[in-house]
């Protein structure tokens, strides 16, 4: 099973990347772990990226498709992989492509999770952290028994300036203007499949699954 996970900022895409990896036992690459490894192992491609990195630069797409190549070669993309973090534009969907079919692997689809925007405000800006221990709350979906004690060591918990309600706006912002071409390019090739992320954990899931199953290569 090839996949794209697709979603903005809030939508849930980690806990959906954890089950389907698990559910299709296929690697969960992200675009940070295809880095950290490109530059752990001093492949060519990460040996590149790691001069404009430490220099505070973006790397450009050439390299970040480079190492895309580099990780989707490995043995353990064999039976698929679930890219998530990449593309992130039309041109690295494109090269993508171009990369799947050198390989003889074609996607099989491209998972997107959609969530309404005041939805994702209420998740991205309702994170709460604590400065004692650094444990993780959230308002609506994980609070705890005090208002603004964290239960494992009585902290007060306070809201990362990431998940204020500007940056949070800004963030949704950015993906939209990135993603939305690329929402369209994988509808285009039939390959999209458009997920409700307003319900449960399960519930989600189970809608993954079935858009799976149409591709013939379910396992369940």
């Amino acid at each position: 099973m090839r996949l794209i996970l697709l979603g903005p900022p809030g939508a849930g895409k980690g806990t959906q990347a954890t089950q389907i990896a698990q559910q299709y036992n296929i690697p969960h690459i992200s675009t940070g772990d295809m880095f950290r490894q490109a530059v752990k192992q001093q492949t060519e491609m990460g040996v590149k990226a790691k001069g404009y990195m430490d220099l505070g630069k973006l790397v450009p797409d050439e390299i970040v498709i480079g190492i895309v190549a580099e990780r989707l070669g490995k043995g353990d993309c064999d039976q698929g992989f679930l890219l998530d973090g990449f593309p992130r534009t039309k041109a690295q969907a494109e090269a993508l492509d171009k990369i799947l079919d050198e390989l003889k692997s074609p996607l099989n689809r491209a998972i997107n999770i959609e969530v309404c925007h005041e939805d994702l405000i209420d998740r991205l800006t309702g994170r709460r952290v604590c400065k004692e221990c650094g444990s993780t709350y959230h308002v609506l979906f994980n609070n705890t028994a005090q208002a603004g004690k964290c239960d494992s060591c009585g902290g007060e918990l306070f809201q990362r300036d990431d998940d204020k309600e500007h940056t949070a706006k800004e963030r949704l912002a950015v993906y939209n203007e990135q993603t939305l071409p690329l929402i369209n390019y994988y509808e285009e090739k039939g390959k999209l499949a458009n997920i409700d992320g307003a319900g449960s954990i399960k519930s989600v899931f189970e809608q993954i699954k079935k858009a799976l199953r149409s591709t013939g290569n379910d396992n369940n």
